[in-house]
């Protein structure tokens, strides 16, 4: 399950570097509502951070703890993420919370908040490579327990 779990992690976070790739070559403001290219590829980016976000949080963190016998069914966010903290996985616990409200605010797109998606596009990059970061110590993690044998 750990496997899967990695895997499917790696399958949203590379699909949402292709298009992260992209988007850093051009300046995020009010013109990129003018190309519905960009358009396009900034939603294929939040969709894609959103998932990585979501399932990390819900599956893979979980799957994580449970192999390394850290894990309990009542467990709340909070106690799974400090769980995560004292594993040298996370920084901070709050760190990932800060990541929630920017995915929140993504996935709520009126026309009259423009100002505030393009802010909420520019922290998902700047936590999209901090995401990374947590992926990828996930499975140096992994590897160095040994966790998948």
């Amino acid at each position: 399950m750990l496997k899967s779990a990695l895997e499917v992690s790696y399958l949203h976070f590379n699909r949402a570097k292709n298009t992260y790739n992209e988007i850093i070559q051009y300046p995020i403001n009010r013109d990129i509502y003018q190309d519905d290219n960009k358009i396009k590829t900034i939603d294929a980016f939040i969709f894609r951070f959103i998932k990585l976000y979501d399932f990390m949080g819900d599956k893979l963190f979980k799957q994580l703890l449970i192999r390394v016998g850290d894990y309990k069914d009542n467990m709340s966010l909070i106690d799974v993420l400090d769980k995560l903290e004292k594993l040298e996985i996370i920084d901070h616990a709050d760190q990932w919370l800060d990541y929630r409200t920017i995915r929140n605010k993504l996935t709520h797109e009126y026309p009259d908040n423009e100002a505030e998606m393009i802010e909420g596009i520019k922290m998902a990059l700047v936590f999209f490579v901090e995401i990374e970061a947590i992926l990828n110590g996930i499975n140096s993690f992994i590897e160095k327990k040994q966790l998948l044998l």
